[in-house]
Parts: C-alpha cells; structure tokens; sequence
C-alpha cells in the first residue's frame, strides 16, 4: 500500500521546506515538496528531491558502533560502545574536571532536539564548547549593532519591493525558493540586480550583473552611501531615526565616489547607478549571501550594505529589507537549556579550532565529543583539526557514515536520518515552522540523537533529566507557540507563520538597539591587498548538487580531481581540462582546471568541504583566521596560485 505523508527538511537550508514523502511498505519511494507550503510551493531543490534517498539507503551507512584499534576500526555492540563512552567520560570528569571535555556540535541537522545534545553536556557538569560561527558570525554581529536584533521582514514582502539587490546571493544553489518570488517580484515591476565576484546561474534571473573585487562590496555601498549624500537623495528623515549619521557620513565623505569604486574594482559609474536604484526604486529589499561576510571585512560588507538602506529609507517598510537572516530558534522555548548556560567553563573558537584544541590548558582537552557536524572537511586548516583530533586521549563521532572526522574517532557510532526522525524545524529564510515525523524505518543497528544522550546520561547518573519520547520533547520546546494555539499536530498538518515574527521588520523605523534607533558603522575595513606569488583569491561556495560535506566515499570517489575554474588568462597556461596543482603558502591540491571567460582574473572557483582523505579538501588550503567582528570564519581571503603538474606521481594534498 502507498500513502502520503507530511514531514519537513532539516538540512542547513535556509528554505526548511515542507516534504512529502511517497511511502510504500516501510519505505520511502519519492520524495517532493509539499504544495502546501508557502515556501516550499511543490518542488525540492536537487540536493533532497534526487540525492537523499540514495544517501538514506547508501550501503556506506554505518549500522554498528565502531572502535578503532591499532588504526583499524571494529564492530561493538551498543551497550559496549554507551558503556565505554560513559566510563571514558566519567573517568576523565573527575580528574580533570567536565572543562577536560570538548562537546563539538554544527548543523547537519538543524532539529530542534539537537539542542538536547547540548544540555546532556551542561548538565554533565558543563563541557567546554565552541563559540564563533563558520557560518554567520560577521554577518549577525553587524545586524546586532546596527539593528539591535537578527530579523527581516517575512518572506511574502520580496514582492512588495520595486527594487531587489542579490548581493553575493545565488539563490538558484542556496535558496531556490527564493527564486519564484523573485520572477513573481519581476512580473510585478520589480528591477533586479546580481551584485557579486562570481558568475552563476542566478545571472539568468536578474536586469544587470556588476562584479566588484572580492571584499569590495563595502566599498561600492559606501560610494553609493556618498553618491547619495552628494546629490541630497537621502531619506529627510534618516537623522530622526538613527544614531552616529554625523560620523557616518565622515566617513563616507572620507573618498571621492571614485576612489570607493576604485577599491571596488568597478567604474565610478557603478556607485552612481546604484544611488539611483535606491532612490529611484525604493521600496528596495537586498538580500546578503552568507559568503559576503565571510572575509576579513566580513561585519563591514554587512554593516555598510544595511547603512546604504538606512540612509536611503530602505528599511523599516514593506517593501524594503536588508535581508540577511531570520531567527530560527525564536518560537522554541529553550530555556531548559539556556538555564545552564551558567555551567559553561569556557568555549573554544571553531573557526581557529585545531589551533583551539592544542593551545587549551588546565584542563587540556582530553575527550571530544562530536555530532551533526564533519569539522576536518568544513572548517579551515583541515589537517591541523584532524591532527588536533587525533591527538586527543578519547574522541567519539555520531554519524551516519566514516567520515574525515569519524575516522579520527575511538568510537564512531551510527545514528538515524532526517527521514527517520521526529523534530521541530525553524527556519532562517522565513518565518514558517513545521515539524518532522519518521516516515522512512529506520536503518537497523542505529539510534537518533536523543537516544544515544538519554543511554549516556542514564550511566551517568542523570537519565530521568534527559527522560522523555522525542515527541513529549517536542511538546514542551512548543512552549511559547501553545500560548497561540499552536501545537505539533497543528505542525504536522501544515507550516504555520511564527506568530511573533513580524511582517515588516523594525516597522516605523524602530530598532531593537538601546536607544531605539539605527546604528551607522563609524569605521571601514578594506580587504587585504593581494599577495603577488598566490594572486588568485579561493572561492569555494555552496553547491546545487551536494550540501555541505554531505558526500559519501563512493560518491566522491567517482569524481576524481576537484574541479578549479578561473579565467583563461588567470590559468598559468595550463589548458582548458588540463591538470594542476592549486597551492596556497600550507598546502596543494591537484586539480583540473577549467576556464570560464566570465570570471574575474583574481579569483577561483573550487568545491568546498569535500574529502581530506581523498585530497580533495579545499579548506586544507585555508589558513585559520577570523573576520573582523563576530568571530566569524575567514574563508576567503586566502591567496592561491595554479602551477603546472610536475612530472612524477602525484600525492594530493602533499606539497
């Protein structure tokens, strides 16, 4: 018999879409977007509708715990594996203290109950964990200060606006729900503007494409910001509701609109156009990539952008929207773990987290703990943090398959799926939330999340405070939408709008800063001048076909070198198809190279977070550095170059 049933994404996604999952005898035939959904409107992107199954049912799923012995890994059973861990980690707690643990956890899954992962730490007696964001650390830091608040108006509002700016956003790869709305926005009038280094496949949807100079996007909006200043367009109002205009526009008054745009790499034109477009077909909505803010200039990209809508009234109104990100967490009530925040002894910085872990003291870092996140192929430096791993007295990795990290793990244990689990899913892109329910068997030989913590904390002595089905869980983080009638078989029936989001964000130009006003940026950051032996900045962004490190051995395997894709006169000679090597000052990649006539001549274009077992990892080029505020992670600003392949066998990553 087959039947239909609701369920939601829990991918690092900012869509959080709505599935519906075609279930015959047990098991899932076909997955799509539910209609229902007014986000999701029917349809999955590529990752999900044509991948996820075939890695639901990958024969490289783990169905065992593991332990690694003399380099080599073994089954163990279950109570084995729990009984371990637990003496491991008592052991360790009393004599070096709960600090002496690492609890190192990202968003494979953004479910709510893997915040339950969290509070068996805190109530362990308060492990050290990480602070820094690899994902929007500068970003919402810049929304904090200008704004006072991370928020945006609702996803509908995209049509509303008569101007929309992609700024470093391709939508088509990460967020293709976005992408109806645009083309709705555009029958209704609406311009469109791409604003990025990068070519992609979101040119196609957008009026005109401008391509400043990595990390020069700060200085395009400041000489806009100074082209409005110079023509009298800004908002008569903007003094009543901000704060530090007069610094601001020193500031921008600092450079001629030419000398902004010559940081920027675009004709002084550019800025001017810009100003227009603001001005002209206000209301505007801009909507920020994640990798815009992930430089040096990170927080200043960010802050610079959102005071170019403030100065122009583009903020605060229907229509009209700095959109960077939503609040995910904001209609959970998490106060069982944001209580024992207090329990925390110290938190590592993930993006500098090889370095991290070796430089800890008193206590060293004896145990780590890892779930829903594969650091050695995600994070920077990826030797170093799978050194700085296997350096450690215990790790344990939770996840489905061997994995860079997992393979530097003592024991590796097997946990169940997205399709396989109940959960609550917020959203970062919009103000919908929905819930998940199993409907695919789980694989056998696994266990969720939550009942690996529940097993451990029952050894450790505290089971009855984790106790609880994952569906009465859900129930008491429903908390705050129960005061609004909102339940979980409200949720599985269909996605319902946050009550406490807004329509328009900061409506009537009140803020959620101290004084209730808009904070200007008072300083500029400019991105780092370029290193003249590695000219080529690395851009590894996010990809249509795979999410995140989501690739399993076999997968990756089948596709040999990583592809790299620069302009022609930007290849060092090495042809169209031809093989190279992409070095940085720590390390080398082989790869095939190829060209693509639209690029800029000083970036390059490889795919992020693959294998460091494979020598495919790019982040192993990266050096550990962070942005400029909000301890964000530095991806981009690291210099390459291509070198012809030397003669003789070749050892990927090796240099």
């Amino acid at each position: 018999m087959t039947r239909s049933i609701r369920t939601s994404c829990t991918q690092d996604c900012p869509d959080a879409c709505g599935l519906m999952a075609t279930v015959e005898g047990g098991r899932v035939i076909r997955l799509s977007g539910d209609p229902a959904h007014p986000i999701t409107r029917g349809f999955l992107c590529f990752r999900v509708g044509q991948r996820y199954l075939g890695r639901l049912a990958s024969p490289e799923r783990l169905n065992t715990p593991l332990r690694r012995e003399n380099g080599r890994f073994a089954a163990m059973g279950w109570d084995e594996a729990l009984d371990l861990i637990a003496e491991r980690l008592r052991r360790i707690r009393d004599e070096s203290g709960a600090a002496a643990v690492l609890h190192l956890q990202g968003g494979g899954s953004l479910g709510m109950l893997k915040n339950l992962n969290t509070l068996f730490f805190r109530l362990f007696g308060g492990a050290t964990e990480t602070c820094g964001d690899v994902c929007d650390g500068a970003g919402s830091f810049a929304n904090m200060e200008d704004l006072g608040a991370c928020d945006a108006n609702g996803r509908e509002d995209l049509c509303r606006a008569r101007g929309v700016l992609l700024w470093g956003r391709n939508v088509v790869s990460s967020s293709p729900h976005t992408a109806p709305l645009l083309q709705q926005a555009r029958k209704s009038g609406a311009a469109l503007w791409l604003i990025d280094p990068l070519p992609h496949a979101t040119r196609r949807l957008v009026d005109r494409f401008l391509q400043p100079r990595p990390g020069g996007d700060a200085a395009l909006a400041l000489g806009a910001a100074r082209a409005v200043l110079d023509q009298g367009l800004q908002d008569r109002d903007v003094a009543r509701y901000s704060e530090n205009l007069a610094e601001f526009q020193a500031l921008v008054r600092s450079r001629s609109v030419a000398g902004w745009c010559a940081e920027a790499d675009l004709e002084e034109s550019a800025a001017f156009d810009l100003a227009r477009f603001m001005v002209e077909r206000a209301p505007v909505t801009s909507i920020l990539g994640w990798g815009l803010q992930r430089r040096g200039n990170g927080a200043t990209q960010v802050r610079a952008i959102t005071a170019l809508h403030a100065l122009t009234g583009n903020i605060g109104r229907e229509g009209a929207c700095a959109w960077f990100t939503t609040p995910r967490r904001r209609p959970f009530d998490l106060s069982c773990i944001q209580d024992l925040a207090a329990a925390v002894p110290r938190r590592l910085l993930m993006p500098l987290l090889g370095q991290e872990i070796l430089a800890a003291k008193a206590p060293p870092i004896r145990a780590v703990v890892v779930d829903n996140c594969n650091p050695v192929a995600t994070l920077p430096d990826s030797t170093g943090v799978a050194q700085a791993l296997a350096s450690r007295e215990f790790v344990v990795a939770i996840d489905p398959f061997l994995t860079d990290t997992a393979r530097a793990a003592h024991v590796v244990l097997p946990c169940t799926m997205m399709l396989e689990e109940a959960d609550l899913v917020g959203s970062y892109g919009h103000h919908y939330v929905s819930a998940c329910q199993p409907v695919a068997e789980r694989l056998a030989g696994t266990l969720s999340d939550l009942e690996i913590y529940q097993a451990l904390a029952a050894r450790l002595g505290f089971g009855e405070r984790l106790a609880g089905t994952p569906e009465e869980w859900c129930e008491r983080l429903l908390a705050r939408l129960k005061e609004d009638g909102i339940g979980r078989a409200d949720l599985l029936e269909r996605a319902r709008l946050d009550p406490r989001a807004p329509a328009v964000a900061f409506a009537g130009r009140r803020f959620a800063t101290p004084s209730c006003k808009f904070r200007f940026l008072t300083e500029h950051r400019a991105p780092p001048p370029s290193d003249p032996e590695f000219p080529l900045l690395l851009c590894s962004v996010s990809s249509r076909r795979w999410q995140t490190s989501q690739l399993t051995a076999a997968e990756e395997g089948e596709e040999g070198p990583l592809t790299a894709t620069v302009h022609p006169d930007a290849a060092a000679g090495v042809p169209d198809g031809g093989e190279a090597l992409l070095e940085s000052r720590g390390a080398a990649l082989r790869v095939v190279v190829r060209h693509d006539a639209d690029f800029r001549r000083d970036t390059v274009l490889a795919p992020r977070a693959r294998s460091l077992q494979l020598g495919r990892c790019v982040n192993a080029l990266i050096r550990p550095r962070l942005t400029d505020h909000g301890e964000g992670c530095d991806y981009y600003d690291e210099g390459v170059r291509l070198r012809r392949m030397p003669q003789g066998p070749q050892h990927g990553r090796d240099s």
